[in-house]
This record gives C-alpha cells, sequence and structure tokens, in this order.
C-alpha cells in the first residue's frame, strides 16, 4: 500500500479551505486504501506459495486517558474507519484503547485514516462550541421510569452540545468513506482472477479470513456499552453542524474482550 500518497492527499485536504477539494481529498484516499486492499487481496489469491501470502494481525491502538469523555466518542470514530475497511475492533471497557484485526495493508490504511480525522473531529468541534450557537439549543433525553422510558427535551450544555456534535460526525464519515469504498469495489467485483474466481468472491473470502482470525485470536466476552450519555436525539443546531463538520473533513450493542476489562466491536 502506497501510505505516502495518502497521507499526501490528507495532507492537501488539511491546508485547504475549499470544502468541495476537502471532500474530494478524503474520497480519493478512502478509495486508495480500498483499491490497496483489493490489490492486496487479489495479490494473495494468484499465489500458491503460503509464505508469499498476507495473514491477519492484530494491533493495539491507544484512545486516551481513563476518564476522558472524548474516549468514546473517539472508539466510534476508529471503530466506523475500522469496518469499511474489513477490520474488527475489540474496545477496553473503560474505552482507553482498542484492538484492531486485520490485514497488515489495512491496518495501515485504518491507522493513517483515523489519525487524520480524529484530530480534525476534535478540533472542529472545539471551534464551532467556542462559537456558542448552541446555547438555547434543546435535545431529546431518555429517562427511566417505573413506566418505562420517558423522553424529555432539555437545554444543551456545552458537554451534551459537544457529544451530539460528535454523534453526527462519525456518522457522516462513515457514510462518506461507504460510499468511497463502494465505488471501488463495484469496479473490481466482475473481475476474474485466474484460479480465484471473481473479485468479489476474493474479497468475500478475505473478510471470511480476517473474521476467522479474529474468533480465533480475541478473548472477548460481555458487552461495551458505547456512549451512554443523556443525549438520545438531536436534530439541532450540535447535529447539524457535526455532519456538515464532517462533510468538510479531510480525506463502527459490542462484546467484552480480555477476561472483563475489553471489548469487540
Amino acid at each position: 500500500m502506497n501510505l505516502d500518497r495518502i497521507a499526501a492527499l490528507l495532507a492537501k485536504a488539511e491546508r485547504t479551505d475549499n470544502e468541495a477539494e476537502a471532500e474530494a481529498y478524503l474520497m480519493k484516499a478512502q478509495a486508495l486504501a480500498t483499491a490497496a486492499s483489493v490489490d492486496l487481496a487479489f495479490a494473495r489469491a494468484r499465489t500458491l506459495r503460503k509464505e508469499a501470502r498476507q495473514s491477519p494481525e492484530s494491533r493495539t491502538r491507544t484512545i486516551g486517558e481513563k476518564g476522558k469523555r472524548a474516549n468514546v466518542h473517539l472508539v466510534s470514530l476508529l471503530v466506523t474507519i475500522a469496518h469499511v475497511n474489513d477490520a474488527h475492533v475489540d474496545v477496553a471497557s473503560n474505552s482507553t484503547f482498542v484492538i484492531v484485526y486485520g490485514m497488515p495493508g489495512d491496518l495501515d490504511a485504518i491507522e493513517a485514516l483515523y489519525a487524520s480525522v480524529a484530530v480534525q473531529m476534535t478540533s472542529s468541534a472545539q471551534t464551532w462550541l467556542s462559537a456558542g450557537s448552541w446555547k438555547g439549543e434543546t435535545y431529546v433525553s431518555s429517562t427511566r421510569t417505573l413506566g418505562g422510558l420517558r423522553r424529555l427535551r432539555k437545554p444543551h450544555t456545552a458537554q451534551t452540545a459537544r457529544a451530539s456534535f460528535y454523534r453526527a460526525y462519525v456518522e457522516r464519515i462513515g457514510e462518506r468513506m461507504e460510499q468511497a469504498k463502494a465505488e471501488v469495489v463495484a469496479d473490481v467485483s466482475s473481475t476474474v482472477i485466474e484460479g480465484a474466481g471473481t473479485g468479489a468472491l476474493v474479497l468475500r473470502e478475505k473478510s471470511a479470513e480476517v473474521k476467522a482470525f479474529h474468533r480465533r485470536e480475541s478473548s472477548a466476552s460481555g458487552t461495551w456499552g458505547g456512549y451512554s450519555g443523556g443525549v438520545r436525539a438531536d436534530t439541532g443546531a450540535a447535529s447539524q453542524a457535526g455532519r456538515a463538520a464532517a462533510s468538510r473533513a479531510r480525506l463502527g450493542s459490542q462484546p467484552e474482550i480480555g477476561g472483563k476489562g475489553e471489548i469487540r466491536a
């Protein structure tokens, strides 16, 4: 995989103030990551020499210090990027680190994309919050009562506005990356690989191999709850701002692992 090309596209996107250019660079970066992954999958399918075949592996990635509110949103961002790039993720129950399982080339791309987009997400959220346009906005919260769940509309605090921004941001990033991936995969799905079948079959086999590796290597048990804050629904300024920021950005219930300390996404 040519990580230098992906990094160069991300750097160009970070330097431009043109929203259309930024979107194009991010989409191209994900498309390159997908194309490289496809090329490696095809190469593996063509060779019978096991020593020449790329095999799945796992890597640990620190997210943040224990107790940091942003951790759960950063984990959600990484899981979203990982799933688009055919990887599986185990997450620490306190969201301080993750273990990502996938092909080496895919893991390289995931790291590059996450490192760039995570910084953009947190910085764009802080810039938007500092402007104060969220003040006076409301969101929907769910409170448990004897009769079940009661939905209430509450005024935003800086904390809930940030959470709404992050959640919408991650959702939009996932949509963009899935679109970029789909376009590349559609182009190669019907390609015939000598001795291995169609491109679609090769990609399915790669995905199945990573899934089997994850099941074999992971000791996950239990469930990671993810975001558990008060914001249940928000269609106001915070959510809109998060989606808009993600559209400008430059270019995953989950079970626990490791005894009681980690979870699977």
